[in-house]
């Protein structure tokens, strides 16, 4: 076997906060991108595309935050077998001047940082949407990739559509951009069409016959539309890429992006078959898989490769009694090895502070990912989840503590660090400003402080719910009928309180273990239904009318009502920090195609 000082360093390229959250439904807000980030570097990511900067104000702030407050960042990174610098922090462009100089501005006060621009390559592209000639391209791309070098040493180049483009013009325009000074060219297949073969067959045609290309680093991104995503990456490595552009849980519009997590367990399972090695702590790749489906509010498919629920669960018997015999019958993984782990120390309501804080760094939760009032608030509903279940506490349901100890509903700091944000003060009354003068922007305008709900068959469920406003001061009370159910109820009394027309997009609810005293775990989306803005609620105003902004929501309790109602709270909160002047674009202005 090659030793690892023999291998190239494969470089990961994680674009999470910026194709990823192009998935329909996704918007995280700016903190919410920080902690992403963070956790991100502390796994020993090389790379970060944080957005896209010119799309709006909030999309450049998000970004620039981003580079001063991660891109110094070196917990995680030091060591031996580590990445050893920080993470670089990128900037998308598109072959405009003005993006090209917006998106510097934003990163240039990371330590290290990119500017990655992109320009369409295929017949298809340049003459139904560019509507210009492949020479004009590569004019274009010698200008624009010239002027991101003149601002930034580290300057990437992306042929949109390049899986469908004449190869003998793509060797032409990739040229073209080693010549203006692009140190890195990323080899996209924009709309997942490629096999591995093909894909494998591109990037090696491009190596072996674009001018200058032992000058540069070859990059894959694949999209996952026929389902080999992973396979056409992986297939990229074998044939020359020493970059891969990768999002956790491969999420992205359409059927996604290539998962990070999978290319980088199968070059660790495979260290014989592939010419590279990684640096990635991979036992942090269950705790980020959390956060991302928890912020994002797009959940992990059971089945799911190396994250999902069922990935190290064993139903058959004969299975079963191999894995008891030697877990390498039937484990090519390690559990442990990707954060999943089965240790002896059990929790319960007798365990203090030191015990709960060993078992979450155990879980990939150590050092700063959670601060000091996150694990102060995951303590305190541990306690109380201890108290009242018998047979402990699970693996499932600390990972669920940790996701509600970011949960905006319950009114603690911990809370408002995932919900940061300003109320925009246009929708509120004047005489509520003094209020708001002495308001914490960063924490939740709405707490739930009290719920009863009456239920029952053949009887008309009602809820009364008491909200206090943070922008008031005052508790605010209501009641509601409904005629599906109680969670109908209690949303319905929620809307009249906050004043807000709220179309629910999803409910999920799902146990956190087994057993009737476990956790009950709910997931809402929602977004501000169209007859808001006409009927002149105390909503923000929000992007316009099929570029409405969808919020998530999630929270825990034994009791799933409760859980609903504090989920539902969560989204709302969300939904009213959204303000409108420092507003993010929509899907629609800040989606790219690459």
């Amino acid at each position: 076997m090659d030793s690892v000082s023999q291998k190239d360093k494969l470089i990961i390229f994680d674009t999470t906060l910026r194709d990823g959250e192009q998935s329909p439904g996704v918007t995280l807000n700016t903190e919410e991108k920080i902690e992403i980030a963070k956790q991100l570097s502390r796994m020993g990511v090389d790379i970060i595309e944080a957005g896209f900067p010119v799309a709006s104000p909030g999309d450049f702030n998000a970004v620039q935050r981003i580079a001063r407050e991660v891109g110094p960042l070196m917990e995680g990174r030091d060591g031996e077998g580590k990445v050893g610098q920080p993470m670089v922090i990128c900037g998308l462009a598109r072959c405009v001047e003005n993006d090209i100089q917006t998106a510097y501005d934003a990163i240039k006060d990371a330590p290290k940082h990119r500017i990655h621009v992109f320009l369409a390559t295929s017949d298809i592209h340049l003459e139904h949407k560019l509507k210009i000639t492949r020479d004009e391209c590569k004019q274009r791309i010698a200008k624009m990739v010239g002027l991101a070098r003149s601002l930034c040493e580290d300057v990437e180049f992306s042929p949109e559509d390049a899986g469908r483009s004449d190869r003998g013009f793509l060797c032409e325009a990739l040229a073209v951009a080693i010549q203006a000074g692009a140190t890195t060219l990323n080899i996209p297949d924009t709309v997942g069409y490629n096999s591995p073969a093909q894909y494998g067959s591109l990037i090696k045609h491009l190596c072996d016959n674009t001018e200058g290309a032992d000058k540069v680093t070859f990059s894959t991104h694949c999209h996952n539309d026929l389902g080999l995503a992973t396979a056409n990456t992986l297939a990229g490595i074998t044939n020359g890429a020493r970059q891969v552009e990768v999002t956790i849980n491969g999420i992205g519009e359409r059927a996604g992006n290539t998962a990070l997590e999978e290319v980088v367990m199968n070059v660790h399972t495979h260290p014989d078959a592939y010419p590279v090695h990684h640096t990635i702590n991979t036992r942090l790749f269950f705790a980020t898989s959390r956060m991302v489906e928890d912020l994002s509010g797009m959940a992990v498919q059971s089945n799911k490769a190396i994250v999902g629920r069922n990935a190290f669960l064993h139903e058959s018997g004969i299975h079963q009694d191999g894995v008891l015999k030697n877990k390498q019958t039937y484990e090519i993984i390690r559990p442990e090895d990707v954060g999943v782990t089965s240790g002896n120390l059990a929790l319960g309501k007798h365990s203090g502070r030191h015990a709960f804080k060993t078992k979450l760094e155990s879980l990939g939760y150590a050092g700063g990912a959670l601060s000091d009032a996150q694990f102060q608030t995951a303590f305190a509903k541990f306690k109380q989840l201890a108290d009242v279940k018998k047979t402990g506490v699970t693996d499932g349901d600390l990972h669920a503590l940790v996701s509600d100890s970011r949960n905006p509903s319950d009114g603690t700091a911990a809370a408002a660090a995932a919900v940061a944000s300003v109320i925009s003060t246009d929708t509120i009354p004047a005489e509520e400003s003094t209020h708001l003068a002495s308001h914490d922007i960063s924490a939740p305008r709405f707490t739930l402080k009290h719920m009863q709900v009456f239920t029952g068959i053949g009887v008309t469920p009602t809820a009364t719910v008491t909200l206090h406003d943070a922008v008031t001061g005052e508790d605010r009370m209501d009641a509601a009928l409904a005629s599906n159910g109680p969670i109908e109820a209690v949303y319905s009394v929620i809307q009249r309180i906050t004043g807000l027309s709220i179309d629910l997009l999803a409910f999920n609810v799902s146990a956190t273990s087994e057993g009737e005293e476990t956790l009950g775990k709910v997931a809402v989306r929602i977004a501000r239904s169209a007859s808001s803005s006409e009927e002149g609620t105390a909503s923000p105003g929000l992007a316009p009318s099929g570029a409405v902004p969808k919020f998530a929501g999630l929270a825990t309790n034994v009791d799933i009502i409760t859980a609903s109602a504090n989920a539902y709270v969560s989204a709302l909160n969300r939904l009213v920090s959204h303000d409108e002047r420092n507003t993010r674009a929509s899907h629609k202005d800040r989606n790219v195609d690459i």
